[in-house]
């Protein structure tokens, strides 16, 4: 059976101890958020005998001792904080563990903890811990409800680690680290002889302090005695975590060493602890000196997270166990059938970590010496005055910088005494060691002492940077690239305060390596360990060298590949220190294979190294003869060494696995020396650290250190051109000018323009870092960029300018599509298809009010290309990215440009074939972030080859181009000589470039390996050139990054831009499609559609072109649920009745389509299914009139926050609708949802507008009578199942009911206040304010079939939401309403298909009707003339929507007997209705 967590809870209230308190305080709700499903044990007969066999079952009590206090340092008790909340995470940890254990033993106890002293400091917690294990075994000997000899029990000590030491060396520590293990095993000793039948978990708490374990500031008098730390910072992170683990180990040996295993009923197990430091004070935390509420809720949810992170380690035999933090909620474990018992030392089967491998490592040799073999060793006769003719004799100084594999750290330490790594071996530091000599000790300076006996700098000894035998080696271990500076400035006051060296005649040797910090924690922060930053860094450091320090040979090593370490923590072969492995480097270890934070990694790893060369290549330091910095490559691809059966070989590093063993350290002297004697160009960069490396000698002809000069080396160019040149020599234009677009020559070109998405855009064309990825470089843009010239820039419209140097429309510089510098760059990224319209309408308005444009004569060419973003999403949503939406998209784009734009040749560049970038991703030797191919382009960029989501990707790009195709060659823009559409498929196969290594050239494409570069973007520029020049039927249709495009040049004999005439080519006869014949939308060929001639500031002489912005409010009705008859349950707004702009008018017939016929620049309207495209479409499924004040709340702040409008100066047109709901749920409470209630929250809503919203006018639609949803339900079975639950006020009802006749009368009072509301005068004292009911609702007819039954085609699955034809006819009768005059408006809607049904404005009062331009004062229009009686209600059902998700259609009666009569009269002559 499985156990509901809440059951946990029910036990808490009963249990011993403090179950009032529990109840008062809410105890472990964070315990309700765990998953809890383990199957429910019955009781043992007997419990176990043997600590080893002991089940969840067997344990009658829990309880937990510990020391938590703070350090004095940090200034406030730990102990302080959790009094303050009233909790303390014994307390927590006892509740949680005891509340699982009742799962399995309901009877179990908790024995609350004991409170510690106040304002104890470490020193004294052993002493305290000890007192409170005594006094814990006096309370359970005394507890009446257990027998303390024979029950189990389970204790846990939480044992705080900090300890403060005299110093940072190794040894004092160790001295630290034995006297708390003294102290500690006092209190497990007690416990041995004291408490029968335990099993102890023994949990390192030091993880809640916030100071550092090896070094802290205690100024107590009880450590008066001691030598202390000088300072906070002395010693390092690597001291602290190696002091960390070091606890940690000795306590392993100890519970390893079977001290406490002696008996069977006693175990003590030690238990991972956790990985996430400074808990109070982490990432979303204020501290501990307030205690909020939620702060306290959010410290028990940590408390909470650790103990079941407990709870599932004693699940965990050793060695399996895991280390957990407070960032992720876990899944409570349960005990295994085959193991249903906690795991000890012995039932573990755990070997001891000192156990040797049987596998075999390469023992550490103790002598690293090496042979000199060169015979020249001379310096050059002169002291040169050229770097470049520096000869290894002629180095008087040396000195090196970086971290602690330059401190040498660990170097010389023995084998297992990790905590030796402390110490900083500086005499045998590869790069700047001088212990000894080259026979004994193989690092840098002692090789280059063979040559200059009186080298000097080099460091000897042991200590940290600061001692005088560290000399000019002034790493400093833990030290990342952003504190190199203070290194250098450290290393330069040194060489000048030496009176041994001059300065400025001295040539000196300075070796940079630094980086592998930085990679440990960059996952941390990934801005601040960016590869930029890092760069950034190094060159300020070696700006400070260059400035202050003539006379130097620089080497900057590059950082090696770090990930390689993971090989040796997986391996199973070594003794490698595991925990400390992942406290040193979290970033690098902790990852998971593949997954994106490991990719992350590899990236980062590689643009450190990359971005390494381009600075060392820069020529920044190669400004005088007296400097230089050589890159030294010989880490980048190394390999982890490997022993001679293949595995790590962890000979190599240094005990704790992480730094380098003298081993390493003497190949990488003898690496790095071979290195400096290399061309460059030629140097080695995947050195085999287990092989034998064999120093090099200085050549004979050029026994120099080698440098860019001395090697002929050119650097790559920083800034390279990527101009081209055109041979064309006729670059005349058409005379007389050309009045045909198939005659177009290149230099008739006028205008240019394009519209698009990030391509277009210019997305990262010039970046060189992924934070400079939103910068739109439009100047540079393939086919609309006009930077600088042809010369050195390649766009198409540098092209153009050599034919005709007067064209406008190009883009310069960078900014958005918005910016001046734009200009007809109306591109924007992350465009898709749906988008392209609006970027249409745009691009006329710009051209039709730019005076610099003849808009009538001037020839354009506008170039189209989009579709990337629609594929890379298309496995997301295949119904919206499908191929018939996305034709039908670009079809209204061009018939927007087709029918709007004269003089014109659109080039609609195919869609681009996205799967061949995967290469990019795939690859794993290419510098690409692949951890963001998911955010760039998920659908293409991840899965594995054959997946569906690929399959799909495949198929959707070629229907896309497919059916692009099938629109061109419709000859539907061919239909007059001034404008065609001309495809260009060259994207369609695209060719990704390979460099000479055979992976991809990553040169063509902006830092996220996606974006084309300059580089790739002049290329795309000259194959649109050539394209639009190949004769349509001949053009090409794939594109290579890397062919050697030449510019193409006018034939002599057709000199013309290529159209399908100017080709002699014939369009295919076009295949018939899958798309429906018909669709819901209409035809309004009205004379005049242009706005007022001047904004009007009256909205009684408001015209349809006037309106800028539309918004709406309301339930499910408008967000048009159900409108797709496949999709139930989701809002389609885009296609919403009142507010939706999916599409044009001749596919759908929505109110915001209309206007748009007469203001194409409308703004607000909803597009597709999703919020994020919802625009001032504020309705919400489900809504009533109580919720309208929210959503005008909203709408107004929507408007009044929105860059695309002007808040004040535009009018606004607003439709609202709703009541549905509140009618459908009348009868089951009366008295929220009465009508006195629905008009005031009418009115409510209706005030927010009038004194907040500038220039108004709001469409009230009448709520309809929604017993006709009675008949419509009765017409299918399954109408009927769902309608009773969704309506239960009007279909559960009898007929001639009484309640049925009491909601009749209900939804007439809506109808009645509400009209009544609206005609109160309320809203009439504005100018530019009006509040106008739209009846069309009121005397609906149900349409019926050639059967006689409702028509379902106008509804939507569900039997109550509209389908798309529902909506559209509902659109055209509230446009209808609008023009028609108040009194005159048609009170019902006529539902049949006619495209025509649509009126014009008149043309001698074009405005929508108000009361008062409908000839009505407020005195004029009264209740009196309104007849409250409903002959011929037919509500349709479908305004029952509103019952799923909102209200339907708001109702009152303002008609006339007569007009309603003739009205019906009309409608009968026309379709077959029912009236009800």
């Amino acid at each position: 059976m499985k156990i509901l967590l809440g059951l946990l809870f029910l036990w808490l209230l009963s249990s011993e101890g403090n179950a009032d308190h529990l109840e008062e305080q809410g105890k472990l709700k964070a315990l309700r958020s765990f998953q809890f499903s383990c199957e429910q044990a019955m009781l043992p007969d007997t419990p176990s005998s043997s600590v080893h066999a002991l089940r969840p079952a067997d344990i009658k009590t829990v309880t937990a001792i510990g020391s938590l206090q703070r350090t004095p340092r940090s200034g406030v008790h730990h102990e302080d904080f959790l009094q303050s909340t009233g909790k303390s995470i014994l307390e927590v940890s006892v509740e949680t563990l005891a509340a699982l254990i009742s799962s399995f033993n309901p009877s179990v106890l908790h024995q609350s903890p004991l409170p510690g002293p106040k304002g104890a400091t470490s020193d004294s917690q052993a002493i305290d811990l000890l007192h409170q294990a005594e006094e814990i075994v006096k309370l359970m000997k005394g507890n009446q409800m257990m027998d303390f000899q024979n029950d189990w029990k389970l204790i846990t000590v939480f044992f705080n680690a900090e300890k403060p030491c005299s110093s940072c060396a190794s040894t004092q520590l160790k001295n630290c680290i034995l006297d708390n293990l003294e102290k500690l095993k006092a209190v497990l000793d007690f416990l041995y002889k004291k408490v029968p039948k335990a099993f102890v978990n023994l949990v390192d708490s030091t993880e809640l302090t916030t100071s550092s374990l090896a070094c802290q500031d205690y100024n107590s008098a009880s450590n008066s005695g001691r030598n202390q730390c000088n300072y906070v910072d002395e010693c390092s992170t690597l001291d602290d975590n190696i002091l960390r683990w070091s606890y940690q180990d000795a306590w392993e040996k100890l519970l390893e060493s079977e001290k406490y295993n002696q008996k069977d009923d006693f175990a003590v197990v030690l238990q991972p602890s956790f990985q996430e430091r400074n808990l109070l004070l982490r990432p979303g935390r204020d501290g501990f000196i307030t205690t909020s509420k939620t702060q306290v809720e959010t410290l028990e949810e940590d408390y909470t997270i650790m103990a079941v992170g407990l709870w599932n380690n004693m699940m965990e035999p050793l060695g399996r166990k895991q280390p957990y933090d407070f960032t992720k909620m876990l899944q409570v474990r349960c005990p295994s059938q085959e193991n249903p018992y906690l795991f000890t030392y012995r039932n573990s089967n755990y070997s001891s970590s000192l156990d040797t491998s049987n596998t075999k490592e390469i023992s550490q040799e103790r002598i690293y010496g090496t042979n000199i073999p060169c015979f020249d060793r001379s310096p050059s006769d002169t002291v040169p005055v050229s770097v470049h003719n520096l000869k290894p004799a002629d180095i008087r100084v040396i000195a090196a910088l970086g971290d602690s594999l330059t401190a040498g750290n660990g170097a010389a330490s023995k084998p297992h005494h990790v905590l030796d790594v402390l110490t900083q071996y500086r005499g045998v530091s590869w790069s700047v060691g001088g212990n000894e000599n080259i026979s004994t000790v193989t690092t840098l300076a002692n090789i280059l002492r063979e040559f200059n006996p009186s080298l000097m700098g080099y460091s000897t000894g042991t200590g940290k940077e600061t001692t005088d035998n560290a000399a000019l080696n002034q790493a400093v271990a833990g030290d990342r690239a952003e504190d190199v500076p203070a290194q250098v400035r450290r290393l330069v006051d040194r060489m000048k305060n030496d009176t041994r060296i001059n300065l400025q005649t001295d040539w000196k040797l300075i070796t940079l390596f630094i980086g592998g910090n930085d990679l440990c924690k960059f996952c941390k922060n990934p801005v601040h360990y960016s590869p930029e930053n890092y760069t950034y860094n190094l060159q300020t450091a070696l700006d400070i060298l260059h400035r202050e320090v003539p006379r130097a040979f620089v080497n900057l090593v590059t950082m090696f590949s770090i990930a390689s370490l993971r090989e040796l923590y997986a391996s199973e072969s070594n003794t490698c220190p595991k925990l400390l492995m992942r406290y040193l480097c979290p970033c690098v270890i902790n990852p998971e294979d593949n997954s994106n934070e490991f990719k992350k990694l590899v990236y980062f790893n590689r643009r450190y190294q990359e971005r390494t060369r381009q600075l060392a290549e820069s020529g920044r330091y190669d400004a005088t003869d007296d400097f230089t910095v050589v890159m030294q490559p010989f880490l980048m691809n190394v390999n982890m060494p490997k022993t001679q059966e293949g595995l790590p070989d962890s000979s190599y590093f240094a005990p704790d696995c992480f730094h380098f063993s003298q081993k390493s350290h003497s190949q990488a002297a003898r690496a790095l020396w071979n290195n400096m004697l290399q061309p460059l160009g030629e140097k080695t960069d995947n050195q085999k650290m287990e092989d034998e490396i064999v120093l090099k000698c200085p050549s004979e002809a050029e026994p120099f250190l080698r440098t860019y000069k001395n090697s002929n080396y050119t650097y790559p160019k920083q800034t390279p051109n990527y101009g081209s040149e055109l041979l064309c020599e006729d670059r005349s234009p058409s005379s007389p000018p050309e009045t045909s677009v198939h005659s177009l020559k290149p230099a008739d070109v006028k205008i240019i323009a394009a519209l698009g998405d990030s391509l277009t855009a210019g997305t990262g064309i010039a970046s060189d870092n992924l934070l400079d990825l939103d910068t739109e470089y439009r100047g540079l843009s393939w086919s609309i960029g006009g930077d600088a010239s042809l010369e050195n820039v390649t766009t198409l419209p540098n092209i153009f300018r050599e034919f005709n140097v007067t064209i406008m429309g190009y883009s310069t510089g960078t900014g958005s599509e918005n910016d001046s510098n734009a200009f007809l760059n109306q591109a924007v990224p992350g465009a898709q298809a749906e988008h392209l319209p609006a970027q249409a309408r745009n691009l006329l308005r710009l051209m039709k009010t730019d005076p610099r444009i003849d808009f009538s004569a001037d020839w354009k060419l506008i170039t189209v290309h989009i579709g990337g973003n629609d594929l890379c999403n298309y496995c997301k949503d295949p119904d919206h990215y499908s191929a018939v939406n996305f034709v039908r998209r670009i079809q209204e784009t061009l018939d927007i440009l087709h029918k709007q734009v004269p003089k014109a040749l659109v080039s609609l560049v195919e869609v681009m074939d996205l799967l061949p970038l995967r290469q990019l991703f795939m690859d794993t030797q290419v510098q690409c972030p692949t951890y963001m191919a998911d955010y760039l382009c998920s659908c293409v960029l991840t899965g594995e080859e054959n997946s569906p989501n690929l399959t799909m990707v495949r198929e959707a790009t070629r229907a896309y181009q497919l059916g692009v195709w099938r629109l061109v060659e419709s000859g539907r823009y061919d239909t007059h000589e001034n404008f065609t559409v001309v495809i260009q498929p060259f994207l369609q196969n695209p060719k990704i470039p390979l460099g000479q290594d055979g992976h991809p050239d990553v040169s063509y494409f902006s830092p996220d390996c996606f974006h084309p570069s300059q580089k790739g973007h002049s290329q795309l520029a000259k194959a649109l050139w050539n394209a639009v020049l190949q004769p349509v039927g001949q053009k090409a249709d794939s594109f290579d990054f890397m062919a050697d495009i030449v510019l193409d040049c006018p034939t002599q004999n057709k000199p013309f831009l290529r159209t399908y005439k100017n080709s002699n080519y014939t369009y295919p006869p076009v295949e018939p499609t899958n798309e429906p014949i018909e669709n819901w939308g209409s035809d309004l060929s009205c004379s005049e559609q242009t706005p007022s001639s001047h904004v009007p500031t009256s909205v009684h002489e408001l015209q349809p072109a006037d309106i800028k912005v539309i918004g709406a409010l309301g339930d499910s009705l408008t967000t048009a649920v159900g409108a797709k008859t496949t999709d139930k349950q989701t809002d389609w707004r885009g296609l919403s009745w009142s507010i939706g702009g999916d599409g044009t008018l001749e596919t759908q017939t929505t109110l915001p389509n209309i206007l748009k016929k007469f203001n194409p620049n409308l703004f607000g309207f909803s597009t597709g299914s999703s919020k994020e495209t919802a625009g001032f479409n504020v309705a919400e499924r489900g809504a009533t009139a109580r919720n309208m004040s929210a959503q005008a709340r909203d709408l107004v702040e929507l408007m009044r926050s929105s860059s695309k409008i002007n808040f004040k100066e535009d009018w606004k047109l607003i439709t609202v609708l709703i009541g549905g709901n509140d009618l459908c749920q009348y009868c089951l409470n009366k008295e929220t949802y009465s009508a006195q209630k629905y008009v005031k929250h009418l009115q409510d809503t209706l005030d927010i507008f009038y004194e907040e919203l500038p220039r108004v006018f709001v469409n009230m639609v009448e709520i309809l009578e929604i017993s006709g949803l009675r008949q419509i339900a009765a017409s299918s079975s399954g109408c009927t199942l769902t309608a009773k639950n969704v309506c239960p006020c009007f279909l559960n009802p009898e007929e001639k009911s009484s309640e049925l006749q009491e909601i009749k009368r209900v939804n007439r009072d809506f109808q009645a206040e509400a009209l009544q509301l609206i005609n109160s005068g309320r809203y009439e004292e504005r100018e530019d304010f009006a509040v106008v009911m739209q009846p069309f609702f009121r005397n609906t007819l149900l349409p019926l079939d050639s059967n006689g039954k409702p028509d379902l085609s106008f509804f939507a699955a569900d039997c109550f939401h509209f389908s798309v034809r529902g909506y559209a006819e509902m659109a055209m009768a509230l446009w209808n309403n609008m023009l028609e005059p108040v009194g005159e408006k048609q009170t019902y809607n006529n539902f049949t298909h006619d495209r025509s049904k649509l009126k014009c404005p008149n043309p001698e009062k074009p405005f929508f009707s108000t009361l008062r331009n409908s000839g009505f004062r407020n005195s004029d229009l009264n209740l009196e003339k309104t007849e409250l009686s409903v002959p011929y209600w037919a509500v349709i059902v479908a305004a029952v929507a509103g019952v799923l998700v909102g209200s339907l259609l708001v109702w009152l009666v303002s008609g006339r007997r007569a007009k309603r009569h003739q009205h019906k009269t009309d409608t009968e002559k026309d379709i077959k209705t029912t009236s009800l």
